[in-house]
């Protein structure tokens, strides 16, 4: 678990990202909780609750919740909407529960979403815990597991947030121009390899 100072905005890889889920797992499997069932928060929790229900073995359940919302409005958050149930394969839920978002920012989602598992009709809830993996000091909920404790609460920049930018046609164009770059890269390595073979290749010809 570590705590430190951050600028306003953190730019997280896809390294970075992948690494502290499984530094999460890690401190949940040391605690010892032997818990049947994870539930995720969608969006930000699907990643991180689909990685630890591959590494525990595990159900995991999917609770839509929407509360951003608004032109130029990232830092506030909105009006909570949740789903009308979980989208799960099991008939049942299990009875110790593992709650997984990626971050608590202000705490009021992860807050609620405990308050409506914990009194949603035919859920037989024994216990329920919290994870994520970062936590914003402006938050008021702790969850019970989180790696990074982000003191300065900056506005988190993930690997994925790019397709929230980036319309279809935006990525069909990166597809033909990068396969273009390799097309070419490819030709002229073949060339090179035909000028060698013909011995039109002296020492000083270098490969681009």
């Amino acid at each position: 678990m570590s705590k430190f100072q951050s600028t306003k905005d953190l730019h997280i890889t896809w390294d970075q990202y992948n690494k502290k889920i499984e530094e999460l797992a890690i401190q949940i499997y040391n605690d010892g909780y032997e818990f049947n069932q994870i539930v995720c928060i969608a969006k930000g929790g699907l990643r991180v609750g689909d990685i630890l229900s591959r590494i525990f073995d595990v159900p995991f359940a999917v609770m839509s919740v929407e509360s951003y919302h608004g032109e130029g409005k990232k830092d506030e958050q909105g009006q909570i909407v949740f789903g009308n149930s979980l989208a799960k394969t099991s008939p049942n839920l299990g009875n110790k529960v593992l709650l997984v978002d990626d971050l608590a920012d202000s705490g009021v989602t992860l807050e609620k979403c405990v308050k409506w598992l914990q009194h949603y009709e035919g859920f037989f809830i024994d216990e329920l815990r919290t994870a994520t993996v970062w936590v914003k000091g402006v938050s008021t909920f702790t969850p019970d597991y989180y790696t990074d404790f982000l003191s300065t609460s900056p506005w988190i920049h993930q690997p994925f947030e790019k397709y929230e930018t980036m319309t279809i046609e935006e990525i069909r164009d990166n597809w033909f121009e990068e396969d273009h770059i390799a097309d070419q890269a490819a030709e002229e390595q073949l060339q090179y390899w035909i000028d060698k073979a013909k011995g039109k290749v002296d020492n000083d010809y270098q490969r681009s």
